[in-house]
């Protein structure tokens, strides 16, 4: 009896430590795959540290010690991969740095409890490993990021399909089922790995080892996926519509610290100015709130200026400025058009928390006096605000973060025929942010099979093309104009059709399928 207890003892003790060696590992595993995004593009390092982390949770020895797991790698992922919040909290928010830090950590804990929740349910489910990591695992990884897209305004950032993008052949997926779609073929890729090495673990030895999993049933899926990506890749979904045109993307690199600035207003004006009247393409882009003041503070000659220079060029001209209504209860971030077209306009309405509103006020309102964030309580544009009829073009304007919301740049179409981004992100300084949120750009070109502009401050800005990849670019923190020649293009993928829907159902038929494969073998057991 003495020596069974002992046995149990160093079984739970030898369980601790595997546990400890996982959870650390884990953490390592989450931070790596950061290089799978921009700018490094290490598209295989995700789908490896998802495999090992769907492995360490089939050696878990309960749903909780999963959990923890889970954490861990979200954690590593996260504080790694979105460190840059800091930046924008403490460099340009004036927060003081220990609760920066504290609420950048706090933030990216909340981001890791999804994988965490992924992990638990995965182990507590009742099921077979085929079902439990080729099934289960995918759909509820999937379902998990698409809810992380929404809950609380929605925080997509770092979804593992943005990795794939635009050189992976599971790139081809995005016309088809979108960024989720990418993101549970990612995933059952991992977990094919997975299911085939534990099929085959401990059974051969060496060659005969490495050719028994390529010979595993879960190979050939894990092939005809890749396979299938890569076709899609190769298929055109829109067809271009007019004459192609060029146009102009303006970074004034303005200072973040010193864009709001009274006596800066004038230089910031000056400069813009400037490089529109250096530019002669028929559609000129400004960047995000562009100019400092509510438009009805910015001097009518200015304006007129813009407008004319824009007939000149028989074209229009996109410009980012905060707009307020006559009574002053509202304003909004604004693009607003001038040229041979009639003036139009969008207004955002997908708004950053914190830092374009602040939810949930009579709570969260201190944070307003911790930040020294201009205009921090805008209002809401509509939501199916139509493309703006310029230089001959459908175009669809979003304001910065809006394109990280694939489910809403669809909104706009398939009428329109070019996209544009209009951001500001030196909020984030020389961080990852900049080069990520272009990665996520070039998965909204590739869903919709369109031209997406990008006009930024301080960078990213550059031409995407349909198939996903950076045509023209600028360095960042230049004050520079990209011209290109772009094409519109008409039509509408299948993801314009169907959103997100087809990869959710997809998702819930997996799901019901590893329920049905569990409840058989519960019954084949008794």
């Amino acid at each position: 009896m003495k020596a069974e207890g002992g046995r149990r003892k160093e079984n739970v003790a030898t369980a601790r430590s595997l546990f400890t060696r996982h959870s650390s590992l884990a953490f390592v595993l989450g931070a790596a795959a950061v290089a799978g995004y921009a700018p490094f593009y290490l598209f295989p390092l995700p789908v490896l540290a998802l495999a090992g982390l769907l492995y360490f949770w089939s050696q878990a020895p309960t749903a909780r010690a999963a959990a923890v797991t889970g954490f861990s790698f979200g954690l590593g992922l996260f504080l790694f991969g979105v460190s840059w919040i800091y930046v924008s909290l403490h460099d340009f928010g004036a927060m003081p740095m220990p609760v920066a830090a504290a609420t950048t950590l706090l933030f990216c804990a909340f981001l890791a409890l999804f994988p965490a929740a992924v992990g638990y349910i995965c182990v507590r489910a009742p099921l077979t490993p085929i079902a439990r990591w080729t099934l289960l695992a995918p759909a509820l990884w999937t379902l998990v990021e698409w809810t992380r897209s929404w809950i609380f305004t929605g925080f997509p950032w770092l979804g593992i399909g943005y990795s794939q993008i635009p050189v992976s052949p599971l790139a081809g997926y995005a016309p088809l089922v979108g960024i989720h779609g990418i993101t549970l073929a990612t995933a059952a890729t991992a977990g094919l790995l997975v299911c085939g090495w534990l099929s085959i673990a401990g059974k051969a030895e060496g060659k005969t080892q490495l050719l028994s999993f390529i010979l595993h049933p879960s190979a050939f899926i894990l092939i005809a996926i890749w396979v299938a990506g890569f076709g899609l890749k190769q298929v055109t979904w829109t067809q271009p519509v007019g004459a192609p045109l060029n146009v102009s993307l303006l970074q004034g690199n303005v200072p973040q610290d010193m864009k709001w600035r009274a006596d800066r207003v004038q230089a910031t004006l000056d400069t813009y100015l400037t490089l529109v009247r250096q530019s002669t393409s028929p559609l000129v882009i400004l960047p995000e709130t562009a100019l400092p003041l509510f438009l009805e503070q910015v001097p009518p000659e200015y304006l007129d200026a813009l407008a004319a220079h824009a007939r000149e060029n028989r074209g229009d001209i996109l410009v980012g400025v905060p707009l307020r209504q006559a009574d002053g209860k509202k304003y909004f971030n604004s693009v607003i058009s001038y040229g041979t077209a009639p003036t139009q306009g969008y207004r955002k309405s997908h708004l950053v928390p914190f830092g374009e509103f602040i939810p949930l006020r009579p709570v969260l309102g201190w944070i307003v006096t911790a930040l020294s964030i201009p205009l921090q309580d805008f209002s809401r544009g509509g939501e199916n605000q139509r493309p703006l009829a310029i230089a001959g073009q459908r175009v669809a304007v979003n304001v910065c973060y809006e394109d990280v919301f694939g489910e809403e740049i669809i909104r706009q179409l398939p009428e329109a025929t070019l996209l544009v981004n209009v951001s500001n992100v030196a909020w984030f300084g020389r961080s990852l942010a900049p080069r990520q949120h272009l990665q996520i750009s070039q998965a909204r070109a590739l869903e919709t099979g369109r031209y997406l502009l990008r006009a930024t401050n301080t960078g990213i800005t550059g031409v995407i093309a349909p198939d996903g990849k950076v045509v023209a670019a600028a360095p960042e923190f230049t004050m520079t104009t990209v011209t290109h020649r772009v094409q519109g293009y008409g039509g509408a993928t299948p993801y314009v059709r169907w959103g997100n829907y087809a990869a959710l159902g997809i998702c819930l038929a997996l799901i019901a399928a590893a329920a049905l494969i569990g409840r058989r073998s519960n019954r084949s057991a008794v």
